[in-house]
């Protein structure tokens, strides 16, 4: 599966996170707001020094950016994990990722997938009991469908401070959970951790267990492989980079990390080779 972002994607994300312009940062780089644009649209193994001179103008790791320009990495291929189903989506020609955690006839949904349909369809061919709805953030391509879910399905929705105004549908007052940092989720013989990694949005949630030894981590847009979402607004840029490195990528490097878009990885992957996670 191809990685989610593409080098120039990063260097976006990151640029904008800190409020640079196009032509402050080709001042950064020491070199012309052509040659920026060039680099763009152009071929970037033409242009590996200058690639290294944007990632360190932008604080990113210039040697793990090189390597995704050049398509030299993926991460490694996880192992399937029995309890743990995906629910892909499509919102206008997009790829979302939705899961559904089950245990001993219970279940919980990780986001919607945009694609509640799909997740309900789930949940009554295996005979699953819903027991709740567990948001990594608002945004749409997460959480829409939640009323259709709802409809079926009143069980407590886990939304983080601040991520409601972000919501197309608010559930009810009585069933709209804010979940502290270290909350437990109980599905089965199953306990889901409430991990808090505002960034990319102010209320980010990750959800973290243990499935059968393995540790697994639903991080959302927080962190995709070899990169992270977009910080919304810019001005919690350093706070998600705070949430990657000091809260995600500090997890044990065993664990599965399934983002919301994307191929999934592991900590030791992303510590090895995010351009984002320097200082970790």
């Amino acid at each position: 599966m191809t990685l989610e972002d593409e080098w120039w994607d990063i260097v976006s994300k990151a640029r904008v996170g800190q409020g640079l312009s196009e032509v402050q940062l080709a001042h950064k780089s020491d070199i012309s707001l052509a040659e920026l644009h060039a680099l763009k649209t152009g071929k970037p193994e033409q242009h590996v020094e200058e690639v290294g001179a944007i990632a360190r103008a932008l604080k990113l790791r210039p040697d793990q950016l090189r390597q995704i320009a050049l398509q030299q990495w993926r991460p490694l291929p996880t192992p399937p994990l029995m309890q743990v189903e995906t629910i892909r989506g499509d919102i206008g020609g997009y790829e979302v990722k939705g899961y559904i955690v089950h245990n001993g006839g219970e279940a919980v949904l990780i986001d919607t997938g945009y694609n509640a349909p799909a997740m309900l369809a789930f949940l009554e061919r295996r005979r699953l009991k819903l027991v709740g709805i567990c948001l990594t953030h608002g945004h749409v391509d997460h959480a829409g469908g939640i009323d259709q879910i709802l409809a079926k399905w009143p069980v407590p929705v886990y939304l983080g401070t601040g991520d409601e105004p972000l919501l197309e549908w608010s559930p009810p007052r009585n069933l709209l959970v804010t979940p502290f940092d270290g909350k437990t989720i109980r599905v089965g013989d199953l306990t889901i951790e409430c991990l808090t990694t505002p960034g990319h949005t102010p209320g980010g949630l990750c959800y973290k267990l243990t499935h059968r030894g393995q540790p697994i981590c639903f991080v959302g847009d927080t962190l995709f492989a070899g990169s992270i979402g977009r910080s919304n607004p810019a001005t919690l840029y350093d706070t998600h980079l705070e949430s990657v490195r000091r809260r995600v990528l500090t997890l044990a490097t065993e664990t599965v990390l399934f983002p919301g878009h994307g191929p999934a990885t592991t900590v030791r992957e992303e510590r090895a080779q995010n351009p984002f996670a320097g200082g970790t």
